[in-house]
């Protein structure tokens, strides 16, 4: 080979070089990517503060005696097909990842003997805890964070409604004989206008009163009109002609 062929393979070389930066060139110039204006994506704010028309939870002590009353236990059975993979609820199941469920309110706390529970649930159940209304839909809420160190891998259930109708299902099997709470008495209403009674009340016993002194100063003026001498006849009374009586 001579060097003529060196030369046409470096030419052929360069060549190419010079395409494939013609072709980026070109690239360039064709498809300018312009910077945006405001970094990031447009985030609509009513998407932060939850699905629209989402009710939020009343705070303070929950009803349970109300809610359960009306919670589904069909729809608390649609809500445990989330648990089986890890459990079991009806009698005599055997345990999966977690114990089986039958009877489990008004059980003790981790007291499965046949089931290798966390120490930190055992240290929960370690003074015969039992699994109540309150315990449980609190623990189905964030089961981490009610019992930190858990094993269950389960992120819990933010909705009231899902976790009543849970614990509904859960006393339908096997719970039946843990009588469900009195409802909280409702409280009295507050009236804006209560004092409005007692302050007329006030005003109308007060009227007597103040009528009686008006009462009072009326005698009062007129009793000058009583000490006044008789007055005298008139003159012109006396020199009155005969008959214009």
């Amino acid at each position: 080979m001579g060097d003529l062929f060196w030369n046409k393979v470096a030419g052929a070389v360069l060549a190419i070089l010079l395409v494939v930066m013609g072709l980026r060139e070109i690239g360039d110039i064709a498809f300018t990517a312009r910077a945006p204006e405001t970094l990031g994506f447009p985030v609509d704010p009513a998407l932060l503060e939850g699905p629209a028309g989402a009710e939020e939870e009343v705070s303070g002590p929950v009803d349970f005696g109300s809610l359960l009353a009306t919670a589904s236990v069909d729809a608390g059975e649609r809500v445990a097909r989330r648990c089986v993979a890890c459990h079991t609820f009806e009698q005599g199941g055997a345990n999966g990842t977690g114990p089986n469920m039958w009877g489990v309110l008004g059980r003790a706390v981790a007291s499965v003997s046949s089931f290798n529970y966390s120490s930190a649930m055992r240290d929960y159940g370690a003074d015969g805890t039992q699994w109540l209304y309150q315990n449980m839909y609190e623990y189905l809420e964030a089961p981490r964070r009610y019992v930190p160190g858990t094993s269950m891998a389960f992120a819990g259930l933010r909705s009231q409604e899902d976790r009543i109708n849970l614990i509904a299902y859960m006393h339908s099997m096997g719970s039946s004989g843990l009588p469900f709470p009195e409802p909280l008495p409702e409280e009295p209403a507050i009236e804006e206008e209560g004092e409005t009674p007692q302050v007329a009340a006030t005003e109308t016993a007060g009227a007597p009163d103040t009528a009686t002194e008006a009462g009072d100063d009326m005698g009062e003026l007129a009793q000058p009109a009583q000490d006044l001498p008789d007055a005298e006849p008139a003159d012109d009374a006396a020199e009155r002609p005969e008959g214009e009586e």
